[in-house]
């Protein structure tokens, strides 16, 4: 009974330590984003980066899905 004991004890620390370690990574990602824009970093030009563009294959999804 004591091994079962000892067991189901190593099992639970095991869990409480793996949700403090997410928390903690969750956590040091937070602080390095706002450390690295505070830290004076100039945002990269809107022109050169990629996003959602409109383009002619687009539009023409819009029109054939009639959004």
């Amino acid at each position: 009974m004591t091994e079962a004991k000892k067991t189901a004890l190593a099992r639970r620390d095991f869990f409480k330590v793996a949700g403090l370690g997410a928390g903690a990574v969750g956590a040091a990602a937070v602080v390095v984003k706002t450390t690295g824009a505070a830290a004076g970093e100039r945002p990269a030009d809107r022109s050169s980066k990629s996003g959602y563009r409109e383009t002619e294959h687009v539009k023409k999804f819009y029109k054939l899905a009639r959004f």
